[in-house]
């Protein structure tokens, strides 16, 4: 499902997610452009598959920036997952990047997107991004990142096919992967097409 254009505003959510992804905008003003990603769904990755063996693709999402590609992001789900409560079920989260991004600066503003939801405590986000650093990496362009998310146990990351680490605070992964799919997101168009496959199969 794609989403419709925002108007050029400084501070708009669009603007936010921009900067979470360490795009630093020297203009006031910006216009850019998401959509959903071009071409076959494929399959998920072969570590996806051992957690989730009925994983399918729930949707995807382009971010796109003056016409250049930012990230591609695709969600996998499994069959019994319920988007309300997304925080019962396994899954898994892929972006691909076309830009270079520091890990320090992803993780910096993925507390910051978590800060929007509410509920964050000072102590909570000094530790959260320490955590957070230590295990996203700096990506450059064609870089893939997956995160597998496992309800009460944490979150494990890949860079490729190459396991960079896990996470067990339970509460942290799913705070993290709520950037994307909490009803409270900044960012509801991206939520709705991450999880378009989802109600398009709905009768």
């Amino acid at each position: 499902m794609p989403a419709g254009r925002p108007a050029p505003s400084g501070h708009s959510p669009l603007r936010r997610r921009l900067l979470f992804c360490g795009l630093a905008l020297a203009a006031t003003d910006v216009a850019a452009e998401p959509d959903r990603t071009a071409g076959a769904a494929g399959d998920p990755p072969v570590f996806v598959r051992r957690v989730l063996p009925d994983a399918a693709l729930a949707g995807e999402w382009r971010l796109r920036f003056f016409g250049l590609r930012i990230y591609d992001a695709r969600l996998w789900v499994g069959r019994r997952f319920e988007a309300d409560n997304f925080g019962a079920y396994p899954l898994a989260l892929e972006l691909t990047y076309h830009r270079a991004f520091a890990g320090a600066d992803i993780a910096k503003r993925s507390i910051e997107e978590i800060g929007h939801q509410g509920g964050l405590t000072p102590g909570q986000a000094l530790r959260w991004r320490t955590e957070l650093a230590g295990l996203l990496p700096d990506v450059q362009p064609g870089d893939r990142l997956t995160g597998l998310y496992r309800p009460g146990r944490g979150m494990t990351v890949w860079q490729g096919s190459r396991q960079l680490g896990s996470i067990e605070d339970a509460e942290l992964a799913l705070r993290f992967f709520g950037i994307w799919l909490s009803p409270r997101t900044s960012e509801p168009a991206l939520r709705s097409a991450l999880l378009a496959r989802l109600t398009e199969a709905r009768p």
